[in-house]
């Protein structure tokens, strides 16, 4: 069977052959409704489904859409872990939990960012305190996030960027633009000033996990960087967390890690997995990102850039902005079968070797 099955082509489509696929598996499935609509005015969900025993101490736990567009890829990897017979035979004690769609507002608009224009990944830090700042960012953010999105335009503006990569250098620039900022609402990468809908979903499903679990094993599946279709696995942990050396032993050294400055991603704040971690203190927590790469990093930054530019200064339905829905959902999720052959295989692979770690433990 082709691994192209599992995927879909819609947020619609996709949700229907996830829970599909968990019925007839015998999930048990809860939903959770978005306060948001979709473009068709229809309801969004966030889905959980739990396999294994309820009161497992092990659990791993998968998460797909987080960035809203990747949720293309997360979907198609959590529905063929089910379909393929993967969850039919996990180790003694062992349960999974797989949370589909954390962010199906994005999923559904072909946006990384939530209903508010939050980066998900970057609004997991603690609101009460004063926020990460991010002084690349507020030089740059005319040049990130120009009003006028012409060919002279953005010529203009990425002659700015690409002089401050030549003075201070690409990880700079890298860092300037993607590690989150927290005072431009109307911005890219922006982490909000409060816990979003989805981030409160998340802490309460994962505070519900820790009444039973001991251990908990975490995949995080992401799309848009590094080469076309490879799954970079990304320690979630700072080396001197005890996480680190659990991922580090599972994987053998496979692991890059941007705290060793080895792995495609910058640094980041206020990521999912630190919000697990703090909803589950008790827990032992060993998570990964598993990154899949698409095209070169500059077109995937600027189809984040054209869609913010689309949804703050443009119009859906004129042919510019159907042109980038189109370009941001290409960046995301290359619908293409050898992408998806690539994508399943290590999704397969990296989701059976979790199962080991974690069960032997």
């Amino acid at each position: 069977m082709s691994a192209s099955v599992y995927f879909s082509a819609r947020y619609g489509e996709a949700r229907a052959k996830f829970l599909a696929a968990a019925e007839a598996a015998g999930a048990r499935l809860a939903h959770h409704q978005n306060p948001a609509s979709g473009p068709d005015g229809e309801g969004l969900f966030t889905d959980t489904a739990r396999f294994g025993p309820e009161r497992a101490e092990r659990v791993l736990l998968i998460k797909s859409g987080t960035h809203g567009v990747e949720g293309f890829l997360g979907s198609g990897i959590e529905t063929g872990l089910i379909e393929s017979g993967v969850l039919r035979s996990l180790p003694a004690g062992v349960g999974c939990v797989m949370l589909h769609a954390l962010n199906p507002y994005g999923f559904a608009w072909l946006r990384r960012t939530n209903e508010d224009n939050i980066d998900l990944n970057r609004n997991f830090v603690d609101h009460a305190r004063p926020h990460p700042r991010n002084p690349g960012y507020d030089a740059l953010k005319d040049s990130i996030c120009p009003s006028a999105w012409t060919p002279s335009g953005r010529r203009e503006a990425d002659a700015r960027l690409q002089a401050y990569g030549a003075e201070h250098g690409p990880a700079a620039l890298q860092a300037a633009v993607t590690a989150g900022q927290y005072n431009h609402a109307e911005g890219v990468f922006y982490g909000g000033r409060a816990a979003s809908w989805s981030n409160r979903l998340l802490t309460r499903l994962s505070q519900e996990i820790a009444r039973e679990a001991r251990q908990v094993a975490v995949i995080d599946l992401h799309s848009g960087l590094g080469p076309y279709g490879y799954g970079e696995i990304m320690n979630g942990h700072v080396p001197e967390a005890p996480g680190f050396a659990r991922i580090e032993d599972w994987f053998g050294g496979e692991a890059t890690s941007y705290a060793t400055g080895d792995s495609s991603s910058s640094v980041t704040t206020g990521d999912t997995l630190s919000g697990i971690e703090r909803a589950m203190p008790d827990v032992a927590v060993s998570g990964v990102t598993l990154e899949y790469g698409t095209l070169p990093l500059k077109a995937m930054i600027d189809a984040v850039r054209a869609d913010n530019w689309l949804h703050t200064h443009g119009r859906l339905d004129s042919p510019q902005g159907r042109e980038i829905k189109q370009q941001i959902r290409d960046a995301f999720y290359p619908d293409k079968d050898d992408w998806k052959a690539m994508v399943w295989e290590r999704g397969e692979d990296v989701a059976r070797r979790m199962l080991k770690g974690l069960s032997e433990s």
